[in-house]
This record gives C-alpha cells, sequence and structure tokens, in this order.
C-alpha cells in the first residue's frame, strides 16, 4: 500500500515535472526569448575572452620584465668577466714586477688584493651566469605560451563573430519552423494559433453565408413552383367541374341562367 502510495506521488511529480519542462522548451522556443539567451550567451563569451585577453596582457608585461633582467644581468657578466680580466691582468703586472719570484709576489699587498677581488667577480659572475640561464629558459617558455594563448584567442575571437551568426540563422530557422508548423496544423486542423482560429472562424461565416444565399434561392424557386402548381391544380379542377356540369346537363342550364343576367351598367358621372 505503502509502495503504491509512493507511486502515486511520484507520478503526480513526474506530470508537473512534465508541464514545467514542457512549458520549459515552448518559452525557450520563442524567437525574441532565443535571440535574448544567445545575446547573453554572447555577452557572457566576450567577458571570458576580455579576461583571456588580460591574463594575455599580464603574461607579456611579464615577459617584458624578464627581459628587461636579462638584459640589465647580461650586461652585469659582461661587467664582471672584464673586472676579472682587469684583477688578473693587475697580478700579472706584479709577476712581470718580481721577474718571476713567487713568494715576493705572494707577499705584496696588491697581490691579495687583486686575488680577492679575482674570487669575488668570479663568483659573483657564476650566480649572474646562472640567473641569465634561468631567465633564457623561463623566456622561452613565457613566449611559447603567449604565442599559444595569441592564437586560442584569436580562435574564440573568430568562434564569437560565428555565434553571432548564428543568432540571427537561428532565430530565422526559429520563425520560419514555426510558421510552417501553424500552416501545417491549420490543414491538420489541430492548430491552436489565435491567428489560425480567426481564419477559421471567418471561412465558417463565409460558408455560412454562402449557404444562407443558397438555401434563399432554393426557398425562392420552390415558391415560384408552388405558385405554378397551384395555378395548375386550380385549372385542372375548373376543367373537371366544366366536364361533369356538361355532363349531368347542367352546364347548358347554367348558360341560361347567366344569359338572363342583365349587364352591369356603369353609373353615369
Amino acid at each position: 500500500m505503502f509502495k503504491a502510495i509512493g507511486r502515486f506521488f511520484r507520478a503526480i511529480g513526474y506530470m508537473f515535472t512534465g508541464k514545467v519542462n514542457s512549458a520549459a522548451d515552448s518559452i525557450s522556443n520563442n524567437p525574441t526569448v532565443i535571440s535574448a539567451t544567445y545575446e547573453k550567451v554572447i555577452e557572457e563569451k566576450k567577458r571570458r575572452i576580455n579576461e583571456y585577453k588580460d591574463a594575455i596582457s599580464a603574461m607579456i608585461a611579464q615577459e617584458e620584465s624578464k627581459k628587461a633582467k636579462l638584459s640589465t644581468i647580461t650586461e652585469e657578466v659582461q661587467k664582471l668577466e672584464k673586472l676579472k680580466s682587469g684583477a688578473a691582468a693587475r697580478a700579472k703586472q706584479l709577476v712581470d714586477k718580481y721577474q718571476g719570484d713567487i713568494n715576493a709576489v705572494k707577499n705584496d699587498p696588491e697581490y691579495l688584493k687583486c686575488q680577492s677581488a679575482y674570487k669575488d667577480f668570479s663568483s659573483t659572475l657564476i650566480e649572474k651566469q646562472k640567473r641569465a640561464s634561468e631567465l633564457e629558459e623561463d623566456l622561452k617558455q613565457l613566449i611559447a605560451n603567449v604565442g599559444g594563448h595569441k592564437v586560442q584567442i584569436q580562435s574564440l575571437m573568430r568562434d564569437l563573430d560565428k555565434l553571432k551568426e548564428e543568432k540571427h540563422d537561428a532565430v530565422a530557422d526559429i520563425l520560419s519552423a514555426t510558421e510552417e508548423k501553424q500552416i501545417a496544423d491549420m490543414v491538420n486542423g489541430i492548430s491552436n494559433d489565435r491567428t489560425n482560429e480567426e481564419l477559421h472562424r471567418l471561412r465558417e461565416l463565409r460558408q455560412k453565408a454562402s449557404a444562407n444565399a443558397k438555401i434563399s434561392r432554393e426557398l425562392a424557386g420552390m415558391d415560384t413552383k408552388k405558385a405554378e402548381a397551384d395555378f395548375l391544380e386550380y385549372a385542372q379542377k375548373t376543367a373537371a367541374d366544366d366536364e361533369f356540369d356538361a355532363l349531368i346537363g347542367l352546364s347548358a342550364k347554367k348558360e341560361a341562367t347567366e344569359s338572363n343576367i342583365p349587364d352591369a351598367k356603369i353609373p353615369e358621372a
């Protein structure tokens, strides 16, 4: 019993769901609603494309920033290489000064200064070169990504233009299909369209008017025929009476009686 009650309520729910879905489909098939829906989709796609453009712009800005950093580091690397060469050249002068006496060279404070500077320049140069290499790899990947996104956004822009054209085609197709359905339904007699109802009513009125005129014509013909029939019947009846009177000899007496009746005179003015 409880299962039956449950099925009953589910059936009611399905019925209302079906009606809601049917009503929603009917509204969705309205050309105005379709046009507005397309506009909403187009605006949403425009918004997303603009967000995409902003993201690509940020990537391009990041690319330019990395390029600037790489340029700066490259200049620093070149400078450090020159400083290293300068420190080594200065130390070599000391070697020449002391004619290759290693102890004399190493005991010279200038040598220690050049040695320390060379080490600093070398370590810094290694760091800068490593950073430059990282920036170059980052730039390669970033440039590739930006290029791919540019192609993608161009494709999205083309899709957006196609969607704008599709909007007009969809509205035209719905209008055409609706009109064709109304005509077909009108022919089949199942249309609920108000225009078709008006056409049906006008056609019924025209048919009724034609039928009334036909009946009037027929009735007029019947009156004429009835009058003719009455005249024929009267003529036949009169002929039969005269024949009967003549048969019994009454017509002679009738004629004599009619001959004795004086002619009526018209009174003088």
